[in-house]
């Protein structure tokens, strides 16, 4: 695994709080902007720059790609964002409810990526691709890391807990009550590292999979313009950051349903109640096991379980998203594509099952699934058989901030 040092380019320590922010993708253009109202050092002036512009502007029009690169060069000179001089990994503790979780920053190689030495388990979109690239040649710098995963390994645990004996680089606790704190390699940590991560003989995308697939993009554009590339140009890798695989907390993905295809309440419970044994709980049902689903509908809470055997459905049937397409939302909701579908609404299990309830409860929605959430270990199964994962399988948290380490090329 090619998984290198790199020379950073950072915010100054005192204003990383200010710089840090959520990832581009998992706020709308509203929501960017109030996290964002009167902090002229937040990282989403680049990450999402539309909030800098007219209301509704397409955003894959020529200014907000202008108005990034802008927006970067602003706080490359006022926080400022400076690059390091020496070639390091950060190390990454985040804390969230008690829960430490700690990773690596590196510059991971693109080439890696298209020969599935990083492994995948989801497939891309096209615009989203489209997106980032452009973002990414832009502004000359990956901005935001991919999120990678690896099976656990004590030396490099061993190597990082070292590192962490030295002064954080910054500390600070950010406003949803995660606390992140960044350390930075010496010499000698950043040579051991690399030999620890050269070791590894894979590594899987948690998170990030249009981050990563435009980095290859970004290489494979760079490269031919470039009489004379010898693969060790800083546009041939990418930013990430490597977790353990023990360390990932992956919580659930539920979803919440429009309409019910035309049946009444009655017939669809009955509909259901053919391939589910159906139970009315009190009070919200959070699924405690695989196999095991909550329904909201009517204002009231019901525990499904599969009446069918689900023991021998392969890796990808097995899923619990892949149980509740395959037998509900599929042949009873209509939801055949649930990538396209506007019949149905995801919703990350950081919102609690109080998302769930009000939603259906507005009449904007006619029933919610509550899920048990995919684990690491199938995630990896998954992308070691060379199978995609359906839709929305997987959220983990906490997320990763923006703009604490960059990687220019």
């Amino acid at each position: 695994m090619d998984f290198r040092a790199f020379n950073g380019l950072l915010p100054a320590a005192e204003r990383a709080a200010s710089v840090a922010a959520v990832p581009y993708d998992v706020v709308n253009s509203e929501e960017a902007a109030a996290l964002a109202a009167g902090n002229e050092y937040s990282f989403l002036h680049v990450s999402r720059p539309e909030i800098d512009l007219e209301p509704g502007i397409d955003l894959h029009d020529d200014r907000v790609y202008a108005q990034a690169k802008k927006a970067f060069d602003k706080l490359t000179s006022i926080v400022p964002l400076r690059l390091d001089t020496e070639k390091n990994y950060y190390v990454y503790r985040l804390v969230m409810d008690g829960r430490e979780q700690i990773g690596v920053f590196g510059a991971a190689s693109a080439l890696d990526y298209r020969n599935n030495i990083i492994k995948k388990h989801e497939k891309t979109r096209q615009d989203k691709e489209d997106d980032r690239t452009r973002h990414v040649m832009t502004l000359r710098s990956h901005t935001g890391p991919a999120f990678f995963t690896y099976r656990d390994n004590p030396e490099i645990d061993a190597a990082v807990a070292a590192v962490m004996k030295h002064p954080p680089y910054c500390d600070f606790t950010a406003p949803d009550g995660i606390r992140h704190t960044l350390y930075r390699t010496n010499a000698a940590e950043a040579v051991k590292l690399a030999e620890l991560f050269a070791a590894v003989p894979v590594m899987y995308i948690a998170d990030g999979h249009h981050r990563s697939a435009a980095a290859a993009r970004t290489m494979m554009e760079c490269a031919p313009v470039n009489p004379h590339h010898t693969g060790e140009e800083e546009y041939n890798f990418f930013l990430a950051a490597a977790f353990p695989a023990s360390q990932l907390k992956i919580l659930p993905y539920n979803r919440a349903v429009k309409s019910l295809n035309g049946m009444a309440v009655s017939d669809f419970m009955n509909r259901v109640g053919r391939s589910f044994r159906i139970d009315e709980v009190a009070g919200r049902c959070m699924p405690e096991r695989s196999n095991e689903f909550g329904m909201y509908l009517g204002g009231k809470w019901y525990r499904l379980t599969p009446k069918f055997d689900t023991a021998n459905l392969g890796v990808i049937d097995g899923l619990d998203v892949s149980i509740l397409q395959d037998n509900i939302l599929a042949p009873l909701l209509g939801i055949t594509d649930p990538r396209t579908s506007s019949n149905i609404y995801f919703v990350g299990g950081i919102r609690g099952l109080g998302e769930l309830e009000k939603m259906v409860d507005s009449g904007k929605y006619q029933v919610a699934f509550s899920m048990y959430p995919t684990t690491v270990d199938q995630l990896m199964a998954i992308a070691d058989a060379g199978a995609i994962m359906p839709p929305k399988s997987t959220w983990f948290e906490p997320k990763l901030r923006d703009g604490l380490v960059c990687h220019n090329f």
